[in-house]
Formats: C-alpha cells, structure tokens, sequence
C-alpha cells in the first residue's frame, strides 16, 4: 500500500508518519494486514509536479493539509477548501479511486460557540467537498471531526493550550488560567493513528452528528457529540478524554514535583494522567531530564527510595558492605520484596512468637523474589566480598508518622 500524506510536515503527520515507517520495516508488528510500501510526503514547500506523480501511484490519501492560522481569514477557504479541491482534482485526472481520509475539524459542526467560525466554514467546505468527490468517482472517504488535539511534540503557544501548558511548565514559564472550570475535550495522536490504521484496515469507526436539541434514545445531543453509526457519514476516533484546565493543571503541578516527591503518575492503560504525563516529558529540557536522589549514607552501605506510587507503594534501593546485616525489623501489615541483583546474601525470617527460623540464600546469577511476610522479623546479611544491591518493594509508602516498623532479632 502506496500512502499519500499531505500537510506531511505538521505535528500529526510528523507522528504518522514515524509510525507507519515502523510498520515498514517490520519493527511493528501489531498490524499485520498492513502492508506499506511507499510513503509520499507532501506539504506546502512540495511542487504541484510531485502531487500529480503522487496522486498517480497512491493507494490511499491522508490529507492533514489544512490552514488554522492564517494571517488573513481568506486564507481559511483557500487553505482548507483550496487545496482540497486540487488534491482531488489530481486524483480525478489519474481515475485514482482510492480511498481519501479528510482531517476536519469539530468547528465543522457550526454548532454552539463555532456558529460564526470562519475556520469551521471552511473546514465544512472541505467536508462536502469530499463527500460530492466520493458520489461522482465511487472512492470511499474518511472525513474525520478532530476535538482539541494533542500529544508529544505539539506546538506550544499555538493552537493547543494544553501544548502551552505542557511546555511552560516544562520550562517555569508562567501560565495563564481565566477559568478553570472550562472543560476541553482532547484527542491524543497516538490515539488518533490508531484509528486511522483502522480506517487503512478497512474497519473505521463511524458516526453521524445530530443536531442541538436533537433527542435520540433519551439522549440529548448538543451538536458536537458524534453517535456512533454502522453507516455513518462521518468517522470518529472512540478514543478521547473530557478534563477541565483547572484538573489539567493540578496534574501539571503534580508531574513537576516528581523530582522531590518521586510520586508516579497514574499508570493504568489508557487513563489520561498516563498520556498527558508522557506529553508534559516531551518538553523537558536537558537538565531537567537528570535529577539527584536522596540517598541515606552510613558505613554500612546506603538507602535510596527511588519511586513512590499512590495506591502501589514504593521502590527503593540498598546497599550493603561485605559482612552488614541490614533489618531485624517487623511489620504488622507492611509487606516487602527483597531483590538481589548484585552480590550474595543470606535471608532470614522469623514469625513473631515463635522460633523457627526460615533462610535463604540468594544472589545476583539468578535474580529471585523474596517476600517479607506480614508478621515476621526479618533480615538480609551480604555475604559476599563485593557490595551487595537489593531492589527492595513495598506496598506502602514509607510514612514517619505510622511507619509500622518495630526492631526485633531474629535469634
């Protein structure tokens, strides 16, 4: 499969494009129905030459090609109906029916605050443009109502506010929030692409637009909420996450704090902390991207917590010289996992109020998990000649004021 990109050089054709060489070469092998030959990137520094010769081979057409801010409102029809219709014109010349996806825009809908939106009329334009295209040639079309996009490597200062934040904050810039109770609906790129592989795939997920007021099931539509539909006009990404600023931020605030709090973001697959912390780390300049730890020192060895989590608990690290028993300690609901991963050591547990002593010996050839069990004194002696390094969990993060922790020997 040929693929014609255009608007190649913008912040989601840059990121389709990365992925779709990765399919290429087979480093991705999560779509194995897809197979992508070349890729034709077009932008606004091409030649119309290079289109007609692209437009001639394609077996399918991303058109990303689009104005949102221009210098002068002409160029809204120009740039977002303009080129659409040449685009098209070449195909037609060629009597290339491929299919042809459209990047549109939810100001497309004219709905609510987008009523008057000269961006949103020619994004409209565009749409049925396209749509009169595929009932004179038969070639299907995939004209797609974006929300507010984003993802890693937006443009700050922009067209995403959420870019802006994302690098300010990044950078200790300021930020500006009027009201913080605005609620935005924002499409990932990395969601985004999936959908469009669906789409290549020939399974896109599609959707018609009701009308403000527009009560359908007992739902009341607003205009700008897609309903999904086997057959319908337009073609949605199902994907997307609703955040007020004020939620935006205090997650921004959270993120860069991590260096001194070592609190981790939520990890759970396809939440929004997830995707919007991967974003915040796309902007982090150098020197932000290091950071020391704190580390507890004695001559013992050393003790440095090195992540914490709200709901997992915390990860540390130890270090312990040649000869150094480190622990002699229970706890009444606070479990631990010892790791060796360097060195040899011997551990040892014992359930309080009895005197049978459980020992294991562990060492960094072979990595193992040892459970600290609730209720049981234990302890971890290195005994071997070089330092020995243990990844030491737990289910809680260390707290001073209740850190159920409480000294006994285990003979």
């Amino acid at each position: 499969m040929n693929i014609l990109l255009t608007g190649s050089a913008g912040f989601l054709g840059k990121n389709l494009i990365q992925y779709l060489n990765t399919l290429k070469d087979g480093r991705n092998k999560t779509r194995p129905s897809l197979h992508i030959g070349d890729i034709y990137e077009y932008d606004i520094n091409n030649t119309y030459e290079e289109l007609d010769e692209y437009c001639k081979k394609a077996d399918w057409v991303v058109n990303l090609a689009g104005v949102n801010r221009p210098k002068d409102v002409s160029e809204f029809n120009e740039g977002n109906f303009g080129f659409a219709s040449t685009l098209l014109d070449t195909l037609k010349k060629h009597h290339n029916t491929c299919p042809v996806m459209l990047s549109s825009s939810l100001q497309a809908t004219l709905a609510g605050r987008f009523g008057k939106s000269e961006y949103g009329l020619s994004k409209k334009a565009g749409e049925e443009l396209f749509f009169d295209y595929s009932k004179e040639t038969g070639a299907k079309v995939y004209v797609y109502r974006y929300p507010n996009l984003v993802g890693s490597g937006v443009r700050p200062n922009y067209n995403s506010a959420v870019g802006t934040f994302c690098y300010n904050y990044a950078h200790d810039l300021p930020i500006t929030v009027s009201d913080e109770s605005v609620e935005l609906e924002l499409l990932f790129a990395a969601d985004l692409i999936e959908e469009l592989l669906d789409a290549m795939e020939g399974h896109p997920h599609r959707c018609e637009y009701p009308k403000t007021g527009d009560v359908i099931d007992g739902v009341t539509y607003d205009g700008l909420t897609p309903r999904p539909s086997d057959n319908g006009r337009y073609c949605y990404c199902p994907v997307t996450h609703k955040a007020t600023l004020g939620e935006i931020v205090a997650l921004l605030d959270k993120f860069k704090e991590h260096p001194r709090t070592l609190m981790a973001p939520d990890f759970t697959p396809d939440s929004f902390e997830k995707k919007l912390y991967s974003m915040y780390l796309s902007y982090l300049p150098k020197e932000k991207t290091i950071f020391d730890l704190k580390m507890n020192v004695d001559n013992r060895g050393s003790f440095t917590e090195l992540v914490h989590t709200a709901n997992s608990g915390q990860v540390s690290v130890n270090v312990c010289r040649p000869g150094i028993t480190r622990g002699m300690h229970w706890h009444v609901t606070k479990m631990e996992e010892f790791i060796v991963v360097s060195g040899k050591a011997r551990i040892r547990e014992r359930k309080i109020g009895t005197d049978e002593i459980e020992e294991y010996i562990v060492d960094g050839s072979r990595i193992q998990s040892v459970i600290m069990k609730p209720g049981f004194t234990h302890e971890i002696t290195n005994i071997g000649d070089i330092d020995l390094i243990t990844v030491m969990t737990c289910n809680e993060v260390f707290n001073p004021d209740k850190p159920d922790t409480f000294f006994e020997k285990i003979d």
